[in-house]
């Protein structure tokens, strides 16, 4: 079997663009090659800053000879239509065609012998038009060619088997060379073989394995923080991130001035991380942030980075400076003097401005208090004050602060951690607000958002949700059900709508209780509670998400067992005798009428059910339960079609009383097989 590579080496690609650009430069060769019906036994993708590479194993050298089929029109079709096919293929009569039959209508059939060809060819011809196509987040034209890459491209390596797979593109002539560390070891390097490439590039001071870089960071930044008595601050998408900006991962230790120590501690990480993507040390013993910081050098000194040290050293102390700067002159004015600068910032040109967003928080998050036990006058001050530190110059400077510092700025700590929590949570693996006061004004601020683009008609479509209101759905449900708190989402939403002044208050109402309904199905699936499940309860159960997911549960334990199979089973079998005899509205149960012993015992079971009070869910599912045994007694004891015609309304009214207790409980319609 044979091997191929190809090594597309660049300037710089964006780390964030590199693991994406790896994944379809796989998919587009794959599907360059499943053209011809191969499909190789293995496939490796590597990125690095300057290089996209590809290697798959287990290619023929040729491809099979083939026969390809087109299907023609039928016998019997218009002269047109078989004119019309004969010209498309170049043919001048139907002699060379072959006919397939078929019980719908026979029809024409081209069939065309195709030898095989040599792959190296085919991916030659192929990987052109593939790398001219090859679509980038953002992409740039440089020099006099029409190529369009992330970055200049600078070099191909292209090898079938060791040899050199011709490429012609925007001047650039594929070969058997590529190009070690900028700096370490400029010089080219001859491939001669797909098990050649790492190691040689290795030698070279490049590491082409994005995990590999990955795991030589994490390793290197421990063992540096170890040897002080400091642990790595967990960071994973800033390890993925320098992993991307780095070839040849050296880390270096560097340390903060003691005078910044006093500045809070999302201050000191925001500048590190942020801006200069240094890694934050804790010391063991404290907890507290350690005044060391790590940076990921691409670079192997002879004097194993001290001037490294030193410049980045030099950098963090300005930047470290403006912080402290804004930390001092920010405390100086309360939060509250701040509010009237809110007036300035328009949130939303429908929805107003900033200020007016706060105030219409103040009046839901003292609603919503009572319900997470909170201090109502406090979750008030928290909502009106929530906003006030955008306008502070140090979230003006570092926005990624926005909260963090409001929290600070406050002056209380229960007062503090919600203004502080109220965004969240900002995504999956964030935590809720820690405070009832933090959940209460954090449920005001999504909720208010939800209501106010569903009010001006800015909702998600398919991917697109500019306003993160999906995310705002999803902690709403989060909070109310991490809580426990029981609100009724409908009057919630329909108070909010009407703040905004939106005259179908209640029509839209409906349609966010939908879009949480639809987040709920995803938010539960994996935990193991089916999208149909969700509906079925949604349907007719009412508005509380505590209420609902605890009903969920318990209508999918019960479909689990055999009474609730059986159930669901003749749910169905009762609903397509209804409708085949176009029986939609019962008529009274005269149980004079009753013939069989069945029909009463059914009967005295439905009676016992529709008195279970209907906010007794599991009292409702226990007699649910006790339904199996009278229905199946019923369908096997009882012609429910009888030809006399009281005889078969009674009975057909006996089977839709069933259909309607069992909706009680859930729209069992919406349950899947």
């Amino acid at each position: 079997m044979s091997a191929f590579l190809l090594e597309l080496y660049s300037e710089e690609i964006p780390a964030g663009m590199q693991a994406r650009a790896a994944a379809d430069l796989e998919k587009a060769v794959r599907a360059l090659l499943a053209a011809v019906d191969v499909t190789p036994e293995t496939a490796q993708t590597y990125v690095a800053p300057q290089r996209l590479t590809l290697m798959l194993d287990g290619l023929p050298a040729h491809t099979e000879d083939r026969v390809l089929e087109k299907k023609g029109p039928k016998l019997d079709a218009p002269e047109k239509a078989v004119q019309g096919f004969l010209r498309a293929n170049n043919l001048a009569d139907t002699s060379s065609l072959s006919v397939q039959e078929h019980p719908k209508g026979d029809f024409y059939v081209l069939r065309e012998n195709r030898a095989g060809q040599s792959l190296a060819d085919i991916l030659s011809a192929g990987l052109v038009p593939l790398i001219e196509g090859f679509v980038w987040p953002k992409s740039m034209r440089w020099g006099a060619g029409d190529l369009r890459w992330v970055r200049p491209l600078r070099a191909i390596l292209c090898l079938f088997d060791g040899a050199v797979v011709p490429v012609e593109l925007d001047g650039l002539q594929s070969g058997s060379v590529t190009y070690g560390h900028r700096f370490l070891a400029p010089d080219a390097i001859e491939i001669s073989a797909n098990a050649d490439y790492l190691p040689k590039l290795e030698a070279a001071f490049v590491i082409a394995d994005a995990d590999r870089r990955r795991e030589m960071i994490a390793e290197q930044a421990a063992a540096l923080a170890a040897a002080e008595g400091f642990d790595l601050v967990d960071d994973p998408a800033l390890l993925a991130e320098t992993a991307g900006l780095v070839e040849w991962p050296v880390c270096l230790m560097g340390k903060i001035d003691d005078d910044f120590m006093a500045v809070p501690d999302e201050v000191l990480t925001s500048v590190m991380r942020t801006h200069q993507k240094y890694f934050a040390l804790k010391d063991r013993k404290t907890g507290k942030l350690a005044p060391r910081f790590i940076t990921v050098s691409n670079m192997q000194t002879a004097d194993k980075g001290a001037a490294i040290i030193n410049g980045n050293e030099r950098v963090l102390r300005a930047r470290l400076s403006d912080g402290r700067f804004f930390w001092e002159q920010d405390r100086k004015t309360p939060l509250a003097d701040r509010l009237p600068e809110l007036e300035k910032i328009v949130f939303h040109a429908k929805l107003g401005t900033v200020r007016e967003k706060t105030e219409r928080m103040e009046i839901l998050a003292e609603a919503f208090a009572p319900a997470f036990g909170a201090d109502a006058a406090m979750a008030r001050q928290a909502a009106g004050l929530a906003k006030a530190d955008l306008v502070s110059g140090m979230v003006y400077e570092f926005p990624e602060l926005q909260g963090i510092m409001g929290g600070y700025y406050a002056g209380d700590e229960t007062l503090g951690a919600a203004i502080r929590d109220h965004y969240k949570p900002l995504g999956p693996d964030d935590h809720i607000p820690a405070t009832a006061e933090g959940c209460a004004v954090a449920l005001a601020d999504k909720i208010d958002t939800l209501a106010g683009f569903w009010s001006i008609d800015e909702k998600p479509t398919g991917s697109k949700d500019p306003y993160a209101l999906r995310r705002a759905a999803l902690g709403v449900i989060r909070i109310l059900l991490e809580t426990r708190t029981r609100l009724a989402l409908r009057d919630l939403f329909t108070a909010a709508l009407t703040r905004h002044g939106d005259k179908a208050a209640a029509a839209k109402a409906d349609e966010l209780l939908a879009f949480i309904a639809d987040r709920l199905k995803v938010y539960l699936r994996d935990q193991g509670i089916r999208h149909d499940i969700i509906a079925a309860v949604f349907a007719n159960s009412g508005d509380d998400i505590v209420e609902l997911v605890a009903r969920a549960r318990a209508l999918l334990a019960f479909l689990q067992t055999d009474d609730g199979q059986n159930l669901l089973a003749a749910y169905r079998r009762a609903g397509g005798i209804c409708s085949q005899a176009e029986f939609a509205k019962p008529a009274d149960i005269d149980t004079a009428l009753f013939a069989e012993k069945a029909e009463q015992t059914l009967y005295d079971a439905l009676v016992a059910a529709e008195r279970q009070p209907a906010e007794d869910y599991p009292a409702l599912l226990d007699a649910l339960a006790a339904l199996r045994v009278p229905v199946d007694d019923f369908f096997d004891a009882v012609l429910v079609n009888a030809e006399d015609e009281k005889l078969r309304i009674n009975r057909l009214s006996l089977l839709k009383n069933l259909i309607n207790c069992m909706d009680i409980v859930a729209a069992f319609e919406l349950v899947e097989a």
